[in-house]
């Protein structure tokens, strides 16, 4: 299967609601339901063989197993640490972590965070597992990996030393459900030690599926306050810290980041509110629980806003708030994750690559011969923010997340996190091609990431005029192989494409080889030699069609045709090939019915996955065109109709757009 095909069946099954939480895929294949059920019968605690009650489950160096910090390390249930182990009680609190002798300090605050959100705890933390009902050792969490949520299984052996936990513990010693949490994400990792050092940017996601940016506050963006109120009002989680480095003073927790802010707008200043989540040390100066401050607010509003117990709780200015702190981060939820209608929700769109020495691994651009070796891909932003900020011009606000993969997990193989990021450019007026060297020579990028950095996520905030914008993501040296995964959240819907990108080094011996076979004398395809082919494979699949016309492969070799001359060299077939594998999977995963041919409905929503946005007359007009007198719509016809779509597209891009296209297309 090609890689198109496979990026397809990805998305068929995510259409199918294969891995959304409510539906997660199962982790190493192991179903929590049918191992827990063959333990009951059988009458035996369950072991999990997929991640081990021995020395490499713990780690690889520091933790290593001849590591003298391992020593006298035993696995024991919780069943025989106390007499009543609860899982986990009705009320999750932050006194339910505690940190071990493990430095995932990060992890752990993440964590805390859930306890503030009940409804993300409990997409993380399933309910109706506990130590007595149903009891058979084994428990499950999920967390989203890359795109997708997972549904990780542990069995409850946990790292014990002197009968006492070596890791996350609650403070009373009796709940197990951040341990047994804490295990499950270092199976995912590949062991404990891979937790070590982190951001809580990287626990935030893993535990919403959200995309999250910080904010240096020496350097705060300049509306800042108004991206925590709009944050707020999306539901997003926010954590803030305090580099321990910078500063001495003790009145504020320096180790983990607070979380849980939310923003009062007086008449005269602008007050933010802060969580500890370990309690007890608070903000002692201007508008902390008894300053003087208050006595000019009136008494409803102080009653409102105030609570003057230690409860780690409090207010500050805006001001004091980025003068003593370090860094602001902001998990902004994706729209599955709210389910209240009092929240404005994200647009979501997200992509994944690879980056592969000598082939798509270019560099930064101090790499030109290179650099746009990089995976390209397209974004069209079309509408512009309800509310932009003041003294600005219109655009629309975007933020985009780099993401390398597994690079965690692969820690124990000495491998480390790549540096990497992103330039966007213009790409108003190109089609859907890879870009080449001589752009790059001549266009400055329209934005680009903040940085490049060696750390699982970079991600920054843009705000762009409308247009169509292309974005590279790179390492900072070229050759360096990686996977990555791309995220754009944007304040409206936005559209996504592939730019395609084929050389001809890049075309294997065997499709050369086939192409010379297909071409003839003069190595090129005319349109009679693309009709037979095409015809000759799609009857091979389980496809309806009446075959294709010479029209349709007249307006294929137009597309593609860069050189004049009415037919197709080898690139050019390569890139036309490309797009009718995705078009044919496109066409059989909207074919719901199975029917082998597509009703007009299943159309509308398939030339919407090839994204195109259509108003309703331009879809009556391709119902009227391509469809037979039964309203459906086979093969041929559905090729046909987005090769001219692209064509059109690519040919009217003027104020009167949508005109030309209706007259067009008639």
């Amino acid at each position: 299967m090609s890689g198109i095909a496979t990026k397809l069946q990805h998305l068929r099954e995510k259409s199918k609601g294969i891995g959304t939480n409510s539906h997660a895929g199962k982790y190493l294949n192991q179903d929590f339901e049918e191992l827990r059920r063959s333990c009951l019968e059988r009458g035996q605690l369950f072991e999990d063989d997929c991640f081990e009650a021995l020395p490499s489950s713990l780690g690889f160096n520091e933790l290593g197993p001849n590591s003298s910090k391992v020593r006298g390390v035993t696995w024991t249930r919780p069943t025989e640490l106390c007499r009543n182990p609860k899982f986990i009680s009705e009320d999750a609190t932050r006194t339910d972590i505690c940190q071990g002798a493990l430095g995932d300090c990060w992890l752990l605050a993440a964590i805390a965070s859930l306890t503030l959100n009940k409804q993300v705890l409990s997409r993380v933390v399933p309910h109706g597992q506990s130590f007595t009902e149903n009891y058979a050792g084994i428990f499950h969490f999920q967390f989203w990996q890359f795109g997708d949520w997972i549904d990780v299984v542990v069995d409850d052996r946990l790292p014990t030393r002197d009968r006492k936990l070596l890791f996350v513990h609650s403070a009373e010693g009796s709940e197990f459900w951040s341990a047994l949490l804490e295990k499950a994400y270092a199976k995912i990792n590949g062991c404990y030690e891979a937790l070590s050092g982190g951001s809580t940017i990287e626990g935030f996601e893993d535990f919403t599926g959200g995309i999250a940016e910080r904010h240096e506050l020496a350097r705060p963006d300049p509306h800042l306050f108004k991206i925590i109120q709009k944050a707020l009002k999306r539901g997003s989680l926010l954590g803030c810290s305090i580099d321990v480095r910078l500063d001495s003073r003790s009145y504020l927790v320096k180790t983990c980041p607070p979380t849980g802010s939310r923003v009062y707008q007086g008449d005269m200043v602008q007050l933010i509110r802060i969580r500890n989540p370990w309690g007890q040390v608070e903000w002692t100066g201007a508008w902390s629980d008894n300053s003087h401050e208050w006595r000019s607010v009136s008494s409803e509003d102080r009653e409102r806003l105030t609570n003057r117990s230690e409860d780690g709780e409090f207010w500050m200015s805006f001001s004091d708030f980025l003068r003593e702190y370090s860094q602001l981060e902001i998990c902004n939820l994706t729209p599955d994750s709210l389910t209240d209608d009092e929240y404005q929700k994200w647009a979501e769109t997200e992509f994944e690559e690879t980056w592969r020495r000598g082939v798509s691994a270019g560099g930064c651009r101090n790499y030109p011969d290179t650099f746009w070796t990089n995976p390209q891909f397209v974004i069209k932003l079309d509408e512009v923010d309800d509310d932009p900020n003041d003294g600005e011009e219109e655009g629309c606000t975007v933020i985009v997340g780099l993401m390398q993969k597994n690079k965690r997990h692969r820690r124990k193989v000495g491998e480390d996190m790549e540096t990497i990021g992103f330039a966007i450019y213009d790409y108003s007026g190109k089609t859907q091609v890879h870009l080449k060297k001589d752009f790059f020579l001549y266009n400055r990028a329209a934005a680009r990431s903040e940085t490049f950095i060696n750390l699982r996520e970079l991600c920054n905030r843009f705000c762009l005029p409308p247009g169509e914008y292309l974005i590279v993501p790179s390492t900072f040296e070229p050759n360096k192989n990686g996977d990555f995964y791309v995220r754009v959240f944007s304040e409206k819907q936005a559209d996504f494409q592939y730019a395609i990108d084929i050389d001809e080094d890049d075309i294997s011996d065997k499709f050369k080889k086939l192409f010379g076979q297909l071409a003839g004398e003069d190595v090129e395809i005319s349109t009679y030699e693309l009709q037979r082919i095409l015809n000759r494979v799609v009857m091979k699949k389980d496809i309806k069609t009446s075959g294709f016309s010479l029209a349709t492969c007249r307006n294929m070799i137009n597309l593609l045709d860069k050189d004049g001359t009415g037919k197709l060299g080898l690139v050019e077939f390569k890139i036309l090939w490309t797009k009718i594998e995705k078009f044919m999977d496109l066409f059989k995963s909207r074919d719901v019915d199975q029917s082998g041919c597509m009703s007009s409905s299943e159309m509308r929503v398939a030339v919407e996955d090839a994204g195109f946005s259509l108003n309703n007359s331009l879809h009556q007009i391709i119902v009227a065109r391509y469809s037979e007198t039964n309203l459906t719509i086979d093969f041929d016809n559905f090729v046909g109709c987005l090769i001219r779509l692209e064509t059109l597209f690519s040919e009217f891009c003027s104020p009167y757009g949508d005109f030309w296209l209706n007259v067009t297309m008639l």
